[in-house]
């Protein structure tokens, strides 16, 4: 039997090469942790896509049995689980953020 949420967070990894789950909107954020991942991908520039949690409480119960990762944000580029809030932002601090998602967008 197919779970309708989990087919929704499935749709949305595959079909956006960056996707954030987030509390909030890419517009309006609702933490500071999802404002700030926002806030990378902003400054970079490139496309991406948000998905807010709050809604429906077990998106976030469905997304962290889906990724194994307990707290949101969490961001996904190329289908691929990348990380939370911090992992992004020291990602894009130490360059290693933009070469991944510069091959995403790519092989999109």
């Amino acid at each position: 039997m197919s779970d309708p949420i989990l087919d929704m967070i499935k749709k949305e990894i595959e079909g956006n090469t960056i996707v954030l789950f987030t509390k909030g909107t890419a517009e309006m954020p609702m933490c500071g942790f999802s404002a700030r991942a926002i806030a990378v991908f902003k400054e970079m520039g490139v496309p991406f896509k948000t998905v807010d949690i709050l809604p429906d409480p077990r998106i976030r119960q469905v997304l962290s049995a889906y990724s194994n990762w307990p707290t949101t944000p969490q961001v996904f580029i190329g289908g691929k689980f990348v990380g939370g809030a911090d992992i992004i932002a020291e990602m894009y601090q130490n360059g290693e953020l933009k070469p991944l998602v510069e091959q995403a967008l790519k092989g999109k």
